[in-house]
């Protein structure tokens, strides 16, 4: 028997696919509303929410491009301690880009923030940002004294 599933289900497969499986564990799935029958109009229903999913992707996307440009343009300073010979104490954070990423006007947390080595030397240094899975952006951070 054909049905839509639901909800993900453990081997069989995820939400809104549409799978083939014995007719009496299709009644289980169906009694406990993890599936429908794949009749017409429950396909017709699943096709225009995955347009919709597929609509509202792109526009997120779209808007993590634009994000992208203005915030790849932009040099994020800090002021940081240096002793001998210009080493620096510790490193700047995570939390302290982030931190510095909203006075800015960037709504970004601070696990979407990828630091590839410590910055903990004076200079520019590049900082990974993941908008979203299939956009990232490269800012530039530069340490000064």
């Amino acid at each position: 028997m054909k049905i839509i599933l639901l909800e993900d289900v453990k081997k069989q497969g995820k939400k809104g696919e549409i799978i083939n499986v014995a007719d009496g564990y299709a009644n289980f799935l169906i009694k406990n509303k993890q599936a429908v029958p794949a009749t017409q109009t429950g396909v017709d229903r699943l096709n225009k929410e995955n347009a919709l999913k597929e609509e509202a992707l792109a526009k997120l996307i779209s808007d993590c491009e634009k994000v992208k440009a203005k915030i790849e343009n932009e040099t994020f300073k800090f002021q940081v301690k240096t002793g001998e010979q210009d080493r620096v104490f510790g490193s700047v954070s995570v939390k302290q880009i982030a931190n510095e990423l909203v006075k800015k006007g960037y709504n970004i947390d601070k696990k979407q923030i990828k630091i590839t080595s410590p910055l903990s030397s004076l200079g520019y240094h590049n900082v990974d940002i993941e908008l979203h899975k299939s956009v990232v952006a490269h800012i530039k951070v530069e340490l000064v004294k």
